[in-house]
C-alpha cells in the first residue's frame, strides 16, 4: 500500500503546534514549497542541459513570529536528520558573519537568510515536512525555498519574483551545504504547477508547461530508503569530469555538443570523460523527444526513454547502485509499466515509474515480496503534479 502523507493543511497544523510548544507563542507567518521528482533529465541541469520535473504534493512548511531579540531560533521535527533539532544563530550585520556550521540541516535555512533580497528580521520559527529526507526528492531546496516565502512572510509581502527566488535558493545551496546543485530543484519548487510537468532549459531558464492529468495513469515513487555512504565527493566529481570533457570538445558546456563531435574527439579524453559526455548529451536529446511524447500522449515510448536515461546513469555516469537497479528490474517485468528510472542524484534513494494506474497495486505488491524480502523496506508514493510556493499569513 502507498504511504498516506499529511495533507497541506496537516502540516500546516503540525508546524503550528511545534511552534506553539516550542515558543509558547502562536505563529503569525509561515512559507511552503513542495519537493519535486525528475521524470527524466537527469545530471544535466548543471551542463545548461534540459530537465523534466514536477513538483510534489509532499512539502515543506516552516511558521513563526519575529523574536523578541536579535536572535533567530529554529526547530524542526524531522527526527532522521543528524544533529540537535533546535539551533540559534544570529543575522548578518556589519559586527556579525553568517557562516556555515553544526547542525547541517540548519545551513539550508542560514544560507537564505544570508542571501535574502529584502529587509531581514529576527525570528522564531518551526519546521515541518513531508519530503523523505536523503530520497532524491529535493528536500533541501524544498527548505530553502519555504524558508524564502517565510521570509517574505515576516515583512509583509506575498508577491514573489519566482525566478528571482530559484536563483537565491540555489545560491544559497552552493555556499552554505557547499553542494554545487544545478538550478533545476529550485526552480520547479517556485514554479510547479497542478496537472503539468516543466520543462527547463536550464541555460536560458525557459519553461514550458508539459501536461500530464490522465487519471489512468500513474506517477509512482519508490524509496529504496538505501543511502550508501559517499565521501561528499562524487557529485562535484561527476561535475568537474563534465566540464573537462565539454573543455576538450571544445564548446562551453555539454549542452553545445552532439554525439558525432564526441565521437570525432573519443581520443582527446579519458573514458571517464568521454563516458560523463556521452551520459548528458543523450539525455539532453531524450528529455526533448520525451516533451513531445507527453504531448502527444505516447507513454510507451516515454517509458523507453525512461529506460534508457537509467542504463546511461547506470553504465555511463555511474550513479546507480545495486538496490535501485534491482528496483527497476522488478518494476520493469510488470505489465502495464510503461518505464522506471532512478531519479535524483543517485547512490540510492527513489526511482519514478510511470504505469497504469490499475497495476500500482502490483507493483507495490511484488516489490514488497522481492525487494524488502533481503531485509530492506521500501516506500511507496502516488503523486500528481502539485502547485509551488507559497507564502503563509494566519
Amino acid at each position: 500500500m502507498a504511504e498516506t502523507t499529511p495533507t497541506f493543511e496537516d502540516l500546516v497544523k503540525q508546524a503550528k503546534d511545534l511552534f506553539k510548544t516550542s515558543f509558547d507563542e502562536e505563529a503569525t507567518h509561515g512559507g511552503s514549497a513542495p519537493g519535486r521528482v525528475n521524470l527524466i533529465g537527469e545530471h544535466t541541469d548543471y551542463n545548461d542541459g534540459f530537465v523534466l520535473p514536477m513538483a510534489l504534493p509532499l512539502r515543506t512548511v516552516i511558521v513563526g513570529k519575529p523574536s523578541k531579540n536579535c536572535q533567530c531560533t529554529i526547530v524542526t521535527s524531522a527526527v532522521s536528520i543528524d544533529g540537535p533539532l533546535r539551533t540559534t544563530f544570529h543575522l548578518p550585520s556589519d559586527e556579525f558573519i553568517l557562516e556555515p556550521g553544526s547542525p547541517k540541516w540548519a545551513n539550508y535555512v542560514k544560507g537564505v537568510v544570508a542571501h535574502f533580497d529584502g529587509q531581514l528580521l529576527p525570528f522564531n520559527a518551526a519546521i515541518v515536512s513531508s519530503v523523505p529526507l536523503g530520497g532524491g526528492l529535493s528536500s533541501s531546496a524544498s527548505l530553502e525555498v519555504a524558508t524564502y516565502c517565510f521570509l517574505k512572510s515576516l515583512i509583509g509581502e506575498t508577491n514573489l519574483d519566482r525566478p528571482k527566488v530559484a536563483e537565491i535558493c540555489q545560491k544559497a545551496e552552493h555556499t552554505f551545504p557547499n553542494m554545487p546543485c544545478g538550478v533545476m530543484d529550485q526552480t520547479i519548487s517556485v514554479l510547479g504547477e497542478e496537472g503539468y510537468a516543466l520543462l527547463l532549459d536550464c541555460r536560458s531558464l525557459e519553461t514550458f508547461k508539459v501536461p500530464l492529468i490522465d487519471p489512468n495513469t500513474a506517477v509512482l515513487i519508490i524509496n529504496s530508503n538505501v543511502r550508501h555512504i559517499l565521501t561528499g565527493s562524487e557529485y562535484p566529481e561527476r561535475r568537474q569530469q563534465c566540464y573537462s570533457a565539454a573543455d576538450k570538445l571544445d564548446v562551453k558546456s555539454l549542452r553545445d555538443a552532439t554525439i558525432m563531435e564526441l565521437e570525432s574527439k573519443k581520443e582527446k579524453m579519458s573514458e571517464l570523460e568521454y563516458n560523463r559526455a556521452h551520459h548528458v548529451i543523450t539525455e539532453n536529446d531524450r528529455c526533448l523527444k520525451a516533451k513531445m511524447c507527453l504531448e502527444k500522449g505516447d507513454l510507451i515510448s516515454f517509458g523507453k526513454l525512461m529506460y534508457q536515461s537509467h542504463e546511461s546513469l547506470r553504465d555511463k555516469f555511474q550513479v546507480s547502485c545495486s538496490e535501485i537497479d534491482q528496483l527497476v528490474d522488478i518494476v520493469s517485468t510488470i505489465k502495464g509499466v510503461y518505464g522506471t528510472r532512478m531519479t535524483g542524484g543517485g547512490f540510492g534513494g527513489c526511482t519514478v515509474t510511470l504505469c497504469e494506474s490499475k497495476v500500482v497495486s502490483d507493483i507495490i505488491k511484488k516489490v514488497k515480496s522481492e525487494f524488502d524480502a533481503n531485509e530492506r523496506k521500501a516506500t511507496f508514493y502516488v503523486v500528481s503534479p502539485s502547485y509551488g510556493a507559497e507564502v503563509l499569513n494566519f
